[in-house]
């Protein structure tokens, strides 16, 4: 991962940039943001950049035995920590366990969230942590000399995971850590992190990106059409990764409006046959899917809201979803919309929880009923 092959984030990557040419960098940086901006990207390529021995004004090189090593995430002097869970109650976990792992899904998928994470490692429903064990192989870690001379980096993924113990035992080491040393958290909840941590270290905020550069982006990197990649680039909110789905999504692009309209009709026709056997439909989805299909349904309800205002410019939909929502956006109002969006979000995050999926949607499927008659 280089600066380049970041979306968009120019600005706190000058930021970085600068950090590393005028010799001012931080011994502690907080790269906060939402799901999808780029926030583990920019703490590795950050990292690449500072170790990079022959870097330009611009990049790492890209050559140097440095950037070699950063091209499997093997440099001796780059340290990760990341949520886990306990494989074997016997044993104290370590983000170590999981490196491999870890290596193979961030050159995969570096915008990946936790949930991803989580799926890849094969949690079994579990809640991933990053647990006080951690804290001692960090303090272990940095105490000992470069392997290569230069900065020492420490990148905490999802730090707001630490547990108390963890984050108390880490807070010497964040306000005196020994020379060269860098630590960048990275989180998506900073507010989660110990007010004493969150004072120690130097905050970046990561924006959602501009609809323009993930447009450009998606052309550029997937060959779509100016007009294909618009309507994704403002699906997505903001969230490269959403973009990516979208892409990626296929033939559930159909799937999602059948179980959209499915849930609408049902839930309006109060058929509570029909609406049982559609929460067993969409809970037979993976984890993920299901996560997705809840987004795609916020998605639908905001462009639906959007089309009693009849202003075609700014509806971003297919033909198929043009064709319901206009038979449909009559009925969600100003008096429902939020009523709606609400429930749709909780729904989310019930998924998110591992709730029971057919619990979860049955329950949304009747919440809708009430809403639709508003």
């Amino acid at each position: 991962m280089y600066f380049k092959d970041i979306i968009g984030q120019d600005n706190v990557i000058n930021l970085l940039r600068t950090a590393v040419v005028e010799g001012r960098v931080p011994h502690a940086q907080l790269i906060c943001g939402g799901e999808g901006v780029g926030k583990l990207s920019v703490a590795i390529a950050y990292a690449r950049y500072l170790c990079c021995t022959h870097r330009n004004g611009e990049d790492a090189c890209g050559e140097c035995p440095s950037c070699k090593k950063f091209d499997k995430l093997v440099h001796p002097d780059l340290h990760f920590a990341f949520p886990i869970y306990k494989k074997d109650s016997s044993k104290t976990p370590r983000s170590d366990d999981f490196i491999d792992k870890w290596r193979q899904a961030v050159a995969e998928n570096p915008y990946m969230n936790l949930n991803q994470w989580m799926d890849h490692i094969g949690t079994e429903n579990q809640q991933g942590l990053i647990y006080a064990s951690q804290s001692e192989e960090i303090i272990r870690k940095l105490t000992l000399k470069s392997s290569e001379g230069g900065y020492k980096v420490m990148i905490i993924w999802m730090a707001e995971k630490m547990n108390g113990e963890c984050s108390n035992k880490l807070l010497k080491m964040i306000e005196e850590p020994p020379t060269q040393t860098l630590f960048l958290l990275v989180s998506e909840n900073p507010d989660l992190l110990l007010p004493t941590i969150q004072s120690r270290v130097q905050r970046l905020t990561l924006r959602p990106i501009e609809e323009k550069t993930i447009t450009r982006a998606l052309s550029e990197k997937y060959g779509l059409v100016e007009s294909d990649a618009q309507q994704i680039a403002h699906a997505s909110a903001g969230n490269w990764l959403q973009a990516m789905e979208a892409i990626h999504l296929g033939n559930r692009s159909k799937e999602y409006i059948e179980l959209f309209m499915t849930l609408m009709r049902k839930s309006y026709a109060r058929d509570l046959k029909g609406m049982r056997q559609w929460a067993d439909t969409a809970a037979s989805l993976g984890r993920e899917p299901q996560k997705n299909f809840l987004i795609y349904c916020q998605r639908m309800i905001r462009e639906s809201f959007i089309c009693n205002f009849h202003r075609p410019e700014i509806n971003y939909m297919n033909a198929d979803e043009t064709n319901f929502t206009s038979r449909f956006a009559p009925f969600v109002n100003e008096k429902n919309i939020f009523g709606i969006m609400d429930e749709l979000s909780e729904a989310q995050r019930h998924i998110e929880q591992n709730v029971n999926a057919k619990m979860v949607f049955f329950d949304l499927s009747l919440k809708m009923i009430m809403l639709l008659k508003q």
